[in-house]
Parts: C-alpha cells; sequence; structure tokens
C-alpha cells in the first residue's frame, strides 16, 4: 500500500503541468517555505535528495534559542528576532518543541554578576516571549540544579530560560503539516539538473528529478524555483549555472563549518537542567544538554572544504569535548562513555576568511540570493528562525515577480500536525523517548498492529510500521536515527535493534530497507579505538 502511494505520488508530481513552486531541499529552511506557500494556496512541490532532515537539519544541537553567544557580538537585531521565534516554535509545536532551565556554573567572583546581567538583557529582549526570569544562584543551589556539576571552587551561577526540541521530528511535522495543506513532499528524489527555457511572458524552469529509490527519472515544470539544500546550495547553482567570479573571489555562498556532538548517559548530570559553559579555553561555548534520556555535549566549530553527507569528527574536536566535559563535571568523560558521536554541518554564510582561518566570526544570519536564470537561493541561518526565513523567501520571490504577491501566510499560528490541544501539558523531552513524542498523533500510532511488540528504546512494531505508513520512511536509517531517534542516542543498540526494524519495513513497503548500509554507518557514530 505505501509503495503504492509512492509511486503515485511520483505519477502525480511528474504529470504535465506547471507547479507555482519548486523546493529542492528538505530540510528546516525548505520545509517552512513548502508549509508558508502551501498555507497561501501555492501549488507546490518540495523534492529531498535523501530523507528529510537527512543532513544539517537533524544533527543540530537540540536547542531552540535566541542567540546568548550573539548578545556579546551586540547583534540585538537577531537576537530579538531569534527570541520572538522560539516563542513561536514552543507554541505551534509544544509536543516537540518546549522551554528549557539552564544554569551558567560561577568558578570566579565576577562571572554571576557579569553574566547575570547580560541575561537580564536577554529577559529584557525577550520581553512577553520570555520563558522565565534570569535567577542567580549561589552554591548549594546551582549543585541542586546541576546534580554531577564539578564542585571544585564553584561559586554559584546563573539561571536563565530557553527551549530546547526533537530536530528531526519537527521537519517530520512540516513535511506532514505541509502535505496536509496541499503541499507535494518526496524524500529520496535527487534534483540532477535545472533547465530554463522562456515560454509565452513568464520563463518557467524544468527539473530533473531521479527517483533513487527506483532509478526512474522525471521532469517537473516549475514557475519559481527555490535552492534550499543547505551546505550544498553551491553545487545545485553550479549545476544550474557555472558561476563565474571576480579573480581572487569566490561566487560561492557557504563556507562550511563542522559542529560535533557527543552523547553519554545521563547519570552524569541526573538533573532537568542544561549546563553552558560561556568561555572554553577556545573561547566557544560548551553544552552539556539533557536530551531524550541521555546527555549531549557539544559542540566544535571547525571549518571544512569537503561536503560529506556523513562527517567524520577530527580527533582533536573529539578530545576538546571530552576534555571540556571533564572540566565542567564531577567526573571525566572517557571515550568508552559515549554512546553516540555525530557531527553537523552549518551553511555559514561565506564572508572573507578570518586571519586565523576560523569560521566562528562568520554570519549564521540567513542569505538570500536570486541568480540571473531566476534561481531563488537561501543558506545561513538555524532551526529557530525557520519560520522567518520561509517569509523571507517567499518576500524575494514576490519582489522579484517570480510569484504574485499574495497576502501573508497564518504559519505563526498554524499548529503543526500532532501538536494537540491547546492547554496540552506534554511529557519534558528530557525524558526517555516515549509517546509522547507524536503529540495528538499517537491514536494513529495505536491503530498500526504489534503495539505491544517493543523493539528497544520505547520503540515498537507498530511504531515502525506508522513511520512507514504515513511518515515517509522509506530505509532502516529514516526509522531508527530520524523517525526514532535511536541512532542519535546510542549508536550500539541501534544496530542491536536494525534488523527486527528491517523486517517490518520490507513487510510494508515491499522494497529493501538497506539493512546494512545502516549497520555500516551505526559504527561511523562511535568512536575509533
Amino acid at each position: 500500500m505505501v509503495t503504492l502511494n509512492r509511486k503515485l505520488l511520483i505519477e502525480s508530481v511528474s504529470r504535465p503541468g506547471i507547479v507555482d513552486l519548486a523546493i529542492v531541499g528538505g530540510g528546516a529552511t525548505g520545509l517552512g517555505v513548502a508549509l508558508d506557500a502551501a498555507l497561501r494556496g501555492f501549488s507546490v512541490v518540495l523534492l529531498e535528495s535523501h530523507d528529510f532532515a537527512g543532513g544539517t537539519s537533524s544533527r543540530s544541537t537540540k536547542l531552540l534559542h535566541g542567540g546568548v553567544r550573539y548578545l556579546a557580538q551586540g547583534n540585538l537585531a537577531l537576537v530579538r528576532e531569534a527570541l520572538a521565534e522560539r516563542a513561536t516554535v514552543l507554541r505551534i509545536a509544544p509536543h516537540l518543541a518546549q522551554p528549557l532551565p539552564f544554569v551558567m556554573p560561577s568558578y570566579r567572583w565576577w562571572q554571576t554578576p557579569f553574566y547575570g546581567l547580560g541575561l537580564k538583557l536577554y529577559d529584557l529582549l525577550a520581553g512577553g516571549a520570555g520563558l522565565g526570569r534570569t535567577e542567580f544562584l549561589n552554591r548549594q543551589q546551582a549543585i541542586a540544579a546541576l546534580p554531577g556539576v564539578n564542585p571544585a571552587g564553584l561559586r554559584g551561577g546563573v539561571k536563565y530560560w530557553d527551549g530546547q526540541f526533537d530536530d528531526a521530528r519537527l521537519a517530520l511535522a512540516l513535511a506532514r503539516s505541509a502535505e496536509a495543506a496541499g503541499a507535494r513532499v518526496l524524500n529520496y528524489a535527487e534534483v540532477t539538473a535545472v533547465r530554463q527555457a522562456p515560454e509565452g511572458p513568464q520563463r518557467l524552469s524544468t527539473l530533473d528529478v531521479t527517483d533513487r529509490r527506483t532509478g526512474t527519472g522525471f521532469a517537473l515544470r516549475a514557475r519559481c524555483v527555490v535552492n534550499a539544500t543547505g551546505v550544498w546550495v553551491d553545487a545545485l547553482r553550479d549545476r544550474t549555472q557555472p558561476l563565474a567570479a571576480a579573480p581572487g573571489e569566490s561566487s560561492h555562498m557557504v563556507s562550511p563549518s563542522q559542529g560535533v556532538h557527543v552523547v553519554v548517559d545521563r547519570d552524569f548530570m541526573p538533573g532537568g537542567h542544561a549546563l553552558l559553559v560561556p568561555r572554553t579555553r577556545d573561547g566557544r561555548v560548551l553544552f552539556a544538554v539533557p536530551w531524550l534520556g541521555k546527555l549531549v555535549l557539544g559542540t566544535t566549530d571547525t571549518p571544512r572544504k569537503d561536503l560529506p553527507r556523513e562527517p567524520d569528527a577530527f580527533a582533536e574536536e573529539l578530545e576538546f569535548i571530552l576534555a571540556e566535559a571533564g572540566q565542567a563535571l564531577s567526573r571525566p568523560v572517557r571515550r568508552a562513555d559515549i554512546r553516540s558521536l555525530w557531527v553537523g554541518l552549518r551553511p555559514l554564510v561565506a564572508a572573507p576568511a578570518p586571519a586565523d582561518g576560523g569560521t566562528q566570526a562568520l554570519s549564521r544570519e540567513h542569505t538570500i540570493v536570486v541568480d540571473p536564470n531566476g534561481l531563488v537561493t537561501v543558506t545561513g541561518g538555524k532551526w529557530t528562525t525557520y519560520r522567518a526565513m520561509a517569509e523571507d523567501v517567499l518576500e524575494r520571490c514576490f519582489a522579484s515577480q517570480l510569484l504574485p504577491r499574495r497576502p501573508g501566510s497564518n504559519s505563526a499560528t498554524h499548529r503543526l500536525l500532532g501538536a494537540g490541544l491547546t492547554g496540552w501539558s506534554p511529557t519534558p523531552l528530557h525524558a526517555a523517548p516515549g509517546p509522547h513524542l507524536y503529540g495528538s498523533e499517537w491514536v494513529d500510532v495505536q491503530k498500526c498492529p504489534g503495539l505491544g511488540n517493543l523493539l528497544g528504546m520505547g520503540l515498537s512494531e507498530a511504531m515502525v510500521r506508522h513511520a512507514a505508513r504515513n511518515e515517509f520512511a522509506q530505509t532502516v536509517e529514516d526509522v531508527l536515527a530520524r523517525r526514532w531517534r535511536a541512532l542519535f542516542l546510542d549508536a550500539r543498540e541501534a544496530a542491536r535493534m536494525a534488523p527486527a526494524v528491517a523486517a517490518i519495513l520490507a513487510e510494508e513497503l515491499g522494497t529493501a530497507p538497506e539493512l546494512a548500509a545502516f549497520q555500516a554507518l551505526c559504527q561511523q557514530y562511535l568512536p575509533v579505538d
């Protein structure tokens, strides 16, 4: 049944005709644009070459933040916008995005007043969108909030509020919500070329697409094409129209950076607060974030020129996180403690390289470019502001006369699938994975066979069947990395669960679920001995 549904969707997309908007890229930005455009009544097709949120959008630090680090840069406008958007995401997806208290421990006399005053400004900028007031903690209060923090020399701390979320499942909620609003969204559909040709008074684009599950190709015609492929935007621009640059300059929009995250058991810091070290020895921040029953440590900010689908952590990055975590926590974190190790590539907006070759000074704000051939490219930004980015993309399409202007959408109030009833109190996201991650969609999961057949980490046979039938899952990786976050929480356990998941998917889909590829991937999410 599911295979037939995908076949019918591809037949629908490839049928002769013209769509208003084709979006290439199924991460946070592309999915946000798809939902916004569909809510405005445009005909929309979104094409993702791998799985939804298969790249950067599933590998964030799991924080919805206004950007505490940006306060030091004096970028108050960016902070204010992000704080407002943070409140919006918490409102439209309460089962997947929730407030989280943070504590910034103080080991020197000046740290509490210095950082505390900055965080009071954070509260002021948030205004009515604030999640809780900043508090100054004494030593005992800081230890109570952060069991497992290093007590040696601890003087106190500052408590403030930000947000956390399940990034991959939020992307999935966006995809399904866009589909419900009339968009057609298709994963494993790779755009190999975008060709422009004038037709009548309007220039149209033809997208050559390959279904990566079957190898068959088809074409799609669109009035407007948005390139939202994250760190890979320059590759699509090059394929569409080779970009010329002045001597000594680059026409590329992205200067990629990678962030490494280490996952350990929750007993290193068993409380419900996150820890933030505002300045490590190289000037970055270190997070220890309780998430889905584990503790996420990170992150790094390392430039790299290549763009692999599955980037590896550099040895020095892993050593940095382990060393800094060992300083922040009461006991050292060793390689043997690592349950999962994953890396995300950040699409930082390119700028002249800093003298030290680093990337921390590059912009995380988004940039939108309309090339002479009409291709609209968006990159940069962060998960917190995906919705505002989508609005800006459509505004640029209107201003460039690629789409007729239509009134603003209701994406700021449109609750995503699973959001449930107003006033519903969800289970905290730092709790172990469970039915709460489905929100009001749990009733549909219960209709699938095998609810009582548990496969591990709270995942049941029914959940796998639901992923295949209703959540676009095609492979074992889709299920155990993004529909259920097993790979990101415990790679060894994910590998153990994989054969059972593969058997269920094969029964549901009638296609190969790529078990061997996933088991090899699990090894990549563990440190090399």
